[in-house]
């Protein structure tokens, strides 16, 4: 791809991501899960946004697994198993940005599965 191809890519993900930034923010009680992926690696991380810390987070690279729908199922599964621990049951789920298909919608059933309200 060219650069200008990839510089209107970056600014349309900026766009989707503030619109959704927008709309939620997360608390201790309910925290904000926000997510990233890589071309390689995907990563999560629950974040309470009055105290701006975070609480819980996970990524593909520590599991050693990759970026691919079966393995997000596996990084969702643990991170619920995180929030668990911390007595998190209900969050907000922030895409970042990124399309709500493929890796981002399987990470998202994951933790449902799992027994987290989104």
């Amino acid at each position: 791809m060219t650069s200008k191809v990839l510089e209107r890519k970056k600014k349309l993900r900026l766009k989707r991501k503030m619109r959704a930034r927008v709309q939620c923010a997360g608390c201790s009680i309910k925290p904000r899960v926000s997510v990233f992926r890589s071309n390689k690696y995907f990563y999560a991380q629950a974040i309470d946004d009055t105290k701006g810390h975070t609480l819980v987070a996970v990524d593909s690279r520590k599991l050693k697994v990759g970026n691919t729908k079966a393995d997000v199922i596996k990084v969702g599964e643990e991170f619920a198993k995180m929030l668990k621990t911390n007595n998190i049951e209900s969050v907000i789920f922030d895409r970042n940005g990124y399309l709500y298909h493929g890796v981002i919608a399987s990470f998202a059933d994951s933790l449902r599965n799992n027994g987290i309200a989104l």
